[in-house]
């Protein structure tokens, strides 16, 4: 609101210069049809007693605008309706001067009266129905007095005005910023619903990071994001590049870069049309997760087939780089704790719990059994007879697991 306020004075400013300059240019080519209009009283200076006056003022508020912007503060709601005031009342003085140059009922059909409707239309920048319809009723109020109370001597030979004609010009002029409020109105409520979706969204990737498919931001979206701290059923996937670590040294900062912001560039995509979501970037890996923050029944297979999907992504990117890659991945599902973990000034939404510990673990073992793709007996239970090319590798002894654990290839 401060940023449209500080666009309206801009545009005063602006408006004001212009309209007085080209007043003094006109004045000065053509004096004699000012000298025609007003009587042959026609006053240069007069007209820069108006303008001075409001220049000023608009750059003190401009001044104050922008103190308000750098401190973050709001301007006092009593300040903006005298702000209003003051403008408003400057075409009623330059309607009171023309009614003593050229009489009333020629000063009314002139311009004065004409400029009120600049400072309503510019008013819905204020984006307040009140402020609005206030400057349309102080213009009407303002314009109706000067008609009926103010009757120059030497031009007593003119009418009395009608109080009806007058009071219904003054009416549509107050119609005039009840519309411009409802337009500022309706403005705010759109700039509110804006702000509001992007502090939604802003709440997600706070909380979720940027690595989250569009599809999941509008799920959680309509869902609300949740802060609390839940048990949740989660398949947990670890992803590393092989010998991805001794490959830079050969290669440019730059190109190693390059090379990962590619390699990731596919495999996120894959994530995303599988409903997975980059929780952690690990160097050259990461930690990825389905089922969690929005819970999935069907969390196994969308894992399987983006790991699936990953590996013929890689395959085919290899066959277009010079630098050609592994992956491996390992996949298991289990019970996690899902929450906010952090400081209270920086917090992420993460996954803690042994399966995660156990998914890292079998990501590790693709090393000891030239393997890309290696899976828990949970997943392999989860999927069922959908997953007939899983090769069982026995139990395997697992660092930091008293007993040793079936592990399934699938890759």
């Amino acid at each position: 609101m401060l940023l449209t306020e500080r666009l309206r004075v801009k545009t005063v400013i602006g408006t004001v210069v212009i309209v007085t300059l080209s007043l003094s240019i006109a004045y000065l080519l053509a004096p004699s049809s000012f000298a025609r209009i007003s009587n042959g009283q026609f006053d240069l200076k007069s007209s820069f007693m108006i303008t001075g006056p409001l220049l000023l003022f608009e750059f003190f508020v401009l001044y104050k605008v922008n103190q308000r912007i750098a401190a973050g503060q709001d301007i006092a709601q009593g300040r903006r309706y005298l702000s209003a005031l003051i403008e408003t009342s400057i075409p009623t003085a330059a309607l009171h001067l023309h009614m003593g140059w050229m009489g009333p009922a020629a000063a009314l059909a002139f311009a004065a009266p004409l400029s009120y409707f600049i400072f309503i239309i510019l008013s819905t920048l204020r984006l307040d129905f009140w402020l609005s319809t206030f400057t349309g009723f102080v213009a009407a109020a303002q314009m109706l007095a000067l008609a009926m109370l103010y009757h120059p001597v030497q031009f007593a030979s003119e009418p009395t005005p009608d109080f009806a004609f007058q009071l219904i010009r003054s009416a549509m002029v107050l119609l005039c910023g009840i519309l411009a409020g409802a337009v500022g109105l309706q403005l705010r409520r759109q700039f509110e619903a804006s702000i509001a979706a992007t502090s939604a969204r802003d709440r997600v990737t706070n909380l979720f990071g940027q690595h989250v498919s569009p599809q999941v931001v509008e799920r959680l979206l309509e869902s609300g994001t949740n802060s609390t701290t839940e048990m949740r059923q989660v398949a947990v996937m670890f992803v590393d590049i092989r010998n991805f670590t001794a490959a830079t040294r050969v290669h440019s900062p730059r190109e190693v870069v390059d090379r990962l912001d590619e390699t990731f560039a596919l495999l996120v995509e894959v994530l995303d049309r599988h409903s997975g979501i980059v929780n952690k970037f690990l160097g050259d890996g990461f930690l990825a997760l389905f089922g969690a923050p929005i819970e999935d029944p069907n969390a196994a297979h969308c894992a399987v087939q983006a790991a699936r999907e990953m590996l013929i992504a890689v395959e085919k990117s290899n066959q277009n780089s010079e630098w050609p890659l592994r992956i491996g991945i390992g996949l298991h599902i289990g019970a996690v704790i899902a929450g906010n973990v952090g400081s209270p000034r920086r917090k992420e939404y993460t996954v803690i719990g042994d399966t995660v510990n156990f998914a890292a673990r079998l990501e590790a073992l693709n090393k000891q059994f030239g393997s890309q793709l290696l899976i828990s007996a949970s997943i392999r239970d989860a999927l069922g007879e959908t997953c007939s090319d899983a090769e069982l590798l026995g139990d395997v002894p697992i660092r930091g697991y008293d007993l040793p654990q079936a592990i399934w290839r699938l890759g």
